[in-house]
């Protein structure tokens, strides 16, 4: 009966979310026509991804920073097509002086990109030139054929270019090395090859593939990655292999090598070359660092199904970055029990003192900050909760960046609470995030949420990911209360983690998830131009109840308290959820009953900042 019940109550809900239909571009519908997507925001019956495993041995060239590596691709093409080309996508083009950019870079940034020895599809030999930007597509002799498997190899080399942004030479003996490889760009069910290129804005995406990396580093240079560490055994020297082994199974921060001893040839074996290698399965990229004079700290973390390595590699005298590993370690343990409330699905994390403030699998690149410590442990907080959007969510960061930096942003605000109290994480919040939209009247600030990120640039593109999208997340949290929103944020991680939701998924995911029609919010929040401007319009009191009438004049369903003050100068505060503008999102009629004589009423949205503030108040 219950199993009945349930099922009725679904069919009313979809019937009620399509006759509410939100607008699809014309690709997306093909997708649910088609049964890769499904209304009800699981993946549909016909869904499918493509997959790589990847073998990579790769060398990095400290005197001549020349990375070079072979690869052996075994490509699964599972869609239903037949594959007459393949896309080739390779990020640190954007390094080459023709490659177009999002915005000026200097001549330390610049090279001459990658240079390709060798492509082999299927045994057979492929003249391909090496002249292209961040994506290529290469016209296949022989076409790969539906559910068909695909060797690929290829020979590549490239330089780390001098200027360190999201990857590249951090100085002269450390290097971040990411984007390191060719890899096969991703075929979808909406879109086809993903032929976008890549502008240094906008960020990535990528299919769930199996990564095996033998990297051969020079003699006393660590090597910090993603991934299953499988040979500390081969490549360091006892003292410090014990305690890198003791660090795995404890939860004190162990200082692994010093600089002295990194500088000392000390701490690898004194080979020429070492080879360290490592594993992953299922992530959607593979990222690496190095350096001979980091220091190196290690702990680890128990969460309820593992034990997770948390290391740190930074300059000696770092402040903040001498806090990272602590910091990570409460991060990973306190998103794995309260937001998301999903258990960290890795078995470590890295920390590298760089420039970039970025995230990958397993690993974060992040700028110093020593004379900020509050600025410096929000900015691990948020790299870290990527590791749930994007990585662990598989989102198309290219053209929906919404999907991962909202979060990421309202991640960071939450943990934030708990750390460092309430007041600071929403003073932070607001300064840092809000105030530079909010104060912001220019036309770029209002497009939709919903537009797709590559067609968003300068500030309206940081401000429609991380600021608007942050905030209709909270909004949601405070519509449904903590219970019911995480109940329906789960069913959506749930739905569609190790794949690739879009955000029809996410819509939908909730509304099946929360059993509400939510789609007058996705609207309202999501294809809108509007913004964050309430005023009242009247205030009145008769016998005892406060009559007030309020304009949405930027439209945004928005949270807000009304703050009574009385003629005894004591306050009452009554808290309003975005529900109250479902009906009438221009215009909201409240009685509040008061016994009091009252002297001034006002609208206080806390993080919810309002455009112009001065019409929030009235006095009687």
């Amino acid at each position: 009966m219950k199993k009945l019940l349930f099922s009725a109550a679904l069919f009313a809900l979809f019937s009620q979310v399509s006759a509410q239909e939100l607008y699809m571009p014309r690709n997306i519908k093909k997708a649910y026509e088609k049964g890769t997507r499904d209304i009800s925001g699981k993946p549909g019956k016909n869904y499918w991804q493509n997959k790589g495993v990847y073998d990579i041995k790769v060398k990095v060239n400290a005197d001549t920073k020349i990375v070079s590596g072979s690869e052996t691709i075994l490509y699964s093409n599972n869609s239903p097509d037949e594959l007459k080309t393949l896309a080739i996508r390779f990020v640190n083009n954007l390094h080459k002086p023709q490659s177009p950019r999002s915005g000026y870079v200097s001549k330390d940034f610049l090279s001459d990109g990658l240079t390709i020895k060798s492509l082999i599809v299927n045994g057979e030999k492929y003249n391909i030139s090496s002249d292209f930007g961040t994506v290529t597509s290469v016209k296949l002799n022989k076409a790969l054929a539906s559910n068909s498997k695909t060797e690929i190899k290829i020979e590549w080399e490239y330089p780390l270019s001098v200027q360190s942004g999201r990857e590249g030479q951090i100085d002269p003996n450390t290097f971040f090395v990411a984007y390191s490889y060719p890899r096969v760009s991703v075929y979808d069910d909406y879109n086809g090859w993903d032929m976008l290129p890549h502008s240094d804005r906008q960020e990535f995406y990528n299919d769930f593939n199996d990564y095996s990396f033998e990297i051969s580093a020079p003699k006393n240079y660590v090597v910090w990655s993603t991934g299953d560490f499988l040979n500390p055994e081969e490549v360091l020297q006892p003292t410090f292999l014990k305690r890198y082994k003791e660090s795995l199974k404890s939860d004190k921060i162990i200082p692994v090598a010093n600089e002295s001893e990194m500088k000392s040839g000390l701490v690898t074996k004194q080979n020429d070359w070492n080879v360290w290698k490592f594993k992953a399965n299922h992530i959607s990229d593979f990222t690496f660092a190095l350096s001979n004079h980091y220091v190196w700290d290690a702990s680890s973390v128990q969460l309820k199904s593992k034990r997770v390595s948390v290391q740190s590699g930074y300059k000696v005298g770092a402040k903040d970055f001498e806090q990272y590993t602590g910091w990570m370690r409460y991060n990973i343990d306190w998103f794995s029990k309260n937001w998301p409330g999903v258990e960290y699905p890795y078995n470590a994390m890295t920390a590298i003192q760089g420039y970039a403030d970025m995230e990958y699998p397993m690993m974060i690149n992040d700028s110093t900050v020593p004379d900020d410590l509050q600025d410096a442990r929000l900015t691990a907080d948020h790299e870290i909760a990527h590791t749930y959007f994007p990585f662990y969510m598989g989102i198309n960061e290219t053209r929906y960046a919404f999907m991962d930096e909202g979060w990421a942003t309202t991640l960071e605000y939450l943990i934030g609470i708990d750390h460092s109290g309430k007041e600071a994480a929403e003073k932070f919040y607001k300064n840092f995030r809000v105030k530079r939209w909010i104060n912001d009247p220019s036309t770029e600030q209002d497009q939709p949420i919903i537009t797709m990120s590559t067609q968003v640039s300068g500030a309206g593109y940081g401000n429609n990911s991380y600021v608007k999208a942050s905030l209709s997340y909270l909004a949601l949290k405070d519509y449904l209360g903590d219970a019911l929103f995480k109940k329906a944020l789960h069913h959506y991680m749930d739905n569609w983690n190790g794949k690739h939701p879009i955000p029809w998924d996410y819509f939908n995911s909730m509304n099946t998830g929360s059993g509400k029609n939510l789609n007058w919010f996705w609207n309202n929040w999501f294809y809108s131009n509007y913004y964050i401007d309430l005023k009242i319009n009247s205030v009145s009191q008769n016998n005892n109840t406060v009559d007030l009438k309020i304009d949405n004049v930027g439209g945004f369903a928005i949270p807000f308290d009304v703050v009574l003050k009385f003629d005894d100068n004591s306050t009452q505060s009554k808290h309003y959820t975005p529900e109250v503008w479902e009906k009438n999102q221009k215009q909201l009629l409240l009685n509040i009953p008061s016994n009091k004589k009252v002297k001034s009423v006002e609208l206080d949205g806390g993080l919810f900042m309002d455009y112009t503030p001065d019409d929030n108040r009235k006095d009687l």
